[in-house]
């Protein structure tokens, strides 16, 4: 097969938008589920991944789906490729404070 037409599956993402501080990024927290071998009980864990966001639609509390792009900066290698569900409010996880 040739390089030009091999079709590349890219890595999606789906998560929640938790920092809009810098301009053209987010931040997305992306849950991931485990089953612990021995215990057996589900554990949740997560990982941020900063996302490119040409627009700067994204706002805090939103679903976002992000997808594996070309390295952008030095920890940016994703972009949103869609808003999923807009948020209403959002819950910061570390100190339970409501935000708008």
């Amino acid at each position: 097969m040739l390089p030009s037409t091999t079709l590349l599956s890219r890595i999606n993402f789906t998560g929640m938008v938790v920092g809009t501080a810098m301009q053209k990024t987010v931040k997305v927290r992306v849950p991931k589920r485990k089953i612990h071998p021995i215990v057996r009980k589900e554990i949740l864990r997560h990982k941020n991944y900063l996302a490119h966001d040409e627009l700067e639609k994204c706002k805090l509390g939103d679903i976002v789906r992000i997808e594996s792009c070309h390295k952008i900066s030095t920890r940016k290698s994703f972009a949103v490729a869609e808003i999923i569900r807009k948020g209403k409010f959002y819950i910061d996880p570390e100190t339970g404070k409501e935000l708008r």
